[in-house]
């Protein structure tokens, strides 16, 4: 890895308690991500995907193992430092929009550039993903690509380092979702902005730098790609 390490993940385990019975989501995964690197972590639904991006993001905390980002310590935070974090270092892009169906593009952006320390403003977060032109649209006026690149455009719009996406294009066509591709590739080529992508589509790893290929819990291997496909090439 070139760029500064942003992420070291040691020994990690998730377990969860339901009933009577417990759940092992993660188990014993070691990782480490660059600053800048586009990442794109693939397995098959239950294989622990979702887990790790929760934890990388400060959306849940491990049951055991060590979760650093940069030099600050995450396994262990409280409640108000793991806000703090998903705040100013955080972008999420999940499978469902959650726009504010009541609110225009360009209003749903500026939403949460409102709870940012240096945002840029809504129109130039649109603009890097290609929406310049529907600003004032409401959400039921877009089309589900439409409406999932607003969403990035509100995860980027607070400049965070790290962009981690949970399925994004899974509601979507094949040619819906290349558009929303390139959009997150833009972002990571143009912004510098570290992203982390969970999928199950074995097309959309062309895109990445590095592949982390998941399964029952575990990094079952890692592929590094020479060349990183752009979306329009991907053989769906």
């Amino acid at each position: 890895m070139s760029g500064a390490r942003v992420f070291l993940v040691r020994g990690l385990s998730k377990t969860y308690r339901m009933g009577e019975v417990e759940v092992t989501a993660l188990r014993g995964v070691d990782l480490e991500i660059a600053e800048g690197e586009l990442v794109v972590v693939l397995g098959p639904s239950g294989s622990g995907k979702s887990t790790l991006l929760n934890v990388l993001g400060g959306l849940d905390t491990p049951s055991a193992g060590e979760v650093r980002w940069r030099d600050e310590e995450l396994s262990h935070a409280d409640d108000a430092t793991l806000t703090r974090f998903r705040r100013d270092h955080v972008g999420f892009v999940f499978q469902f929009y959650n726009l504010v169906p009541s609110l225009t593009a360009r209003e749903n952006v500026a939403l949460a550039a409102e709870i940012a320390r240096d945002p840029m403003t809504p129109e130039e977060a649109l603009g890097l993903v290609d929406l310049s032109a529907r600003l004032d649209h409401f959400p039921s006026q877009l089309s589900g690509g439409e409406q999932q690149r607003v969403a990035i455009a509100r995860a980027v719009v607070k400049r965070p380092d790290v962009l981690l996406c949970d399925e994004p294009t899974g509601a979507l066509d094949i040619a819906t979702g290349r558009r929303v591709l390139s959009a997150l590739a833009g972002v990571n080529r143009e912004l510098g902005t570290t992203a982390v992508i969970i999928t199950h589509n074995a097309a959309i790893a062309a895109m990445a730098d590095r592949v982390l290929h998941v399964h029952d819990g575990g990094i079952a291997r890692v592929q590094r790609n020479e060349r990183r496909a752009v979306p329009e090439e991907l053989a769906w």
